[in-house]
């Protein structure tokens, strides 16, 4: 397996209630034509049928290996980066990013992390997209650039740009575009983050499972410690998980802060 391959391998795409079965097919199309080749597939509204084979064409291989499953968060649970296609940020806002920017990302984790470095795309429903607590779970979203009168892709033409956009970022390392031009046109939210990306580690960075089995830890510290109660926890579990995004931890700077707060909770016992 080349360096390519291997970097293409590494990237999961991830469908959350697809609607219509020849969307999974032409999914596995767009994607084989760019090289990816891990499909998950969360909750489908219908089973893979022959309209999928017929619109995957080429890319049945990756469709005959598609993985059908109801559990989001284990599938997402080994990977390093998450990211989300959407058409519009709703509620909890997240660093926004067009598929150039996304794809520059891709190649910097990738080239910090090696085979550690997984990574997961999220695409939702063809009629209303990703759920709040969906986005919730990514460290960046990625907004197509597109007519604002009618800027809803259809899924599998959403993967098709993004895909191509990784394949070309990947082939092309020396083209690396400013991120300061390259966020130029992408839309601001009310109070505008800088994008951080942390390009050289010492360590792995933390899994998916790591970040969120940290986030509950500290909630249950702030319970025990009567800093939240049940009734204000509304938003405080995202505010966490996009803290804990934001910070980019690695496996030793989780270790250190799971120490802390077993700790902390023994001594509270004493």
């Amino acid at each position: 397996m080349n360096d390519l391959t291997a970097q293409l391998a590494n990237i999961r795409i991830v469908m959350i209630g697809t609607t219509l079965p020849a969307n999974i097919g032409s999914a596995a199309r767009a994607m084989h034509t760019m090289g990816l080749t891990d499909l998950v597939v969360i909750n489908p509204r219908l089973p893979i049928d022959d309209s999928s084979i017929a619109n995957a064409a080429g890319g049945k291989t990756v469709l005959d290996n598609a993985i059908i499953s109801d559990d989001l968060h284990h599938s997402l649970a080994d990977c390093t980066l998450i990211l989300a296609a959407s058409a519009r940020t709703r509620q909890m806002p997240k660093p926004i990013m067009t598929p150039q920017l996304a794809s520059q990302l891709i190649a910097r984790h990738q080239q910090a992390h090696g085979k550690h470095g997984k990574i997961a795309i999220l695409f939702g429903r063809e009629d209303r997209g990703l759920t709040n607590e969906e986005l919730a779970l990514a460290d960046y979203h990625i907004q197509i650039p597109a007519n604002p009168d009618y800027p809803v892709l259809n899924v599998a033409n959403a993967i098709q740009v993004i895909a191509a956009s990784i394949y070309a970022t990947l082939t092309h390392h020396d083209d690396y575009t400013p991120l300061a031009k390259e966020m130029q046109g992408v839309t601001a939210q009310q109070y505008p983050l800088d994008i951080h990306i942390r390009g050289v580690w010492d360590e792995p960075a933390i899994t998916h499972a790591q970040r969120h089995s940290l986030d509950d830890a500290i909630i249950d510290l702030m319970k025990q410690l009567n800093l939240a109660q049940d009734d204000n926890l509304r938003l405080l579990p995202q505010r966490l998980s996009r803290l804990s995004q934001r910070l980019q931890l690695d496996q030793k700077e989780y270790a250190l802060l799971r120490s802390l707060l077993a700790k902390i909770k023994q001594n509270l016992k004493t």
